[in-house]
């Protein structure tokens, strides 16, 4: 069976890089060094559109960029807390916030499930990704 594989070619690959240009990732590696992560960070566009993307609308008490504090500190947290587990048991790490939903009248906070995955980037770094739990 191996042999099947040996001189197989690529057809199609999508890279990190492009899901960053594309939008379906969002680089948040700046704020997650403020957090203390030494690996690049993004956030899928879900996780942006739920738990940071904050139109204003529903009163001037909260911010895009407190948000997105919110779900970096809470995934260091969570890297913090598995500090020193086998690695197969921590590349995807479930964790929760509280965060008021971006939706008309929405005053009360409620709890979002995110998950912080390790992976390799596109020339086999490590990198971390913040998701929903049913996102890979």
């Amino acid at each position: 069976m191996n042999d099947f594989w040996t001189g197989a070619e690529v057809i199609s690959a999508y890279t990190r890089a492009q899901a960053i240009e594309d939008g379906a990732l969002v680089d948040v590696s700046t704020t997650a060094q403020e957090a203390g992560f030494r690996w690049p960070v993004a956030l899928t566009a879900a996780v942006q559109a739920e738990a940071v993307a904050w139109d204003g609308e529903n009163g001037e008490y909260q911010d895009e960029r407190g948000r997105l504090w919110d779900v970096v500190f809470m995934a260091g947290i969570a890297v913090r807390r598995n500090r020193g587990r086998h690695a197969a048991e921590t590349s995807r790490l479930p964790y929760a916030i509280y965060r008021v939903p971006n939706v008309p009248d929405a005053t009360e906070s409620t709890e979002l499930q995110l998950v912080i995955a390790v992976s390799g980037g596109d020339d086999g770094e490590p990198v971390m990704t913040i998701m929903l739990p049913h996102e890979d």
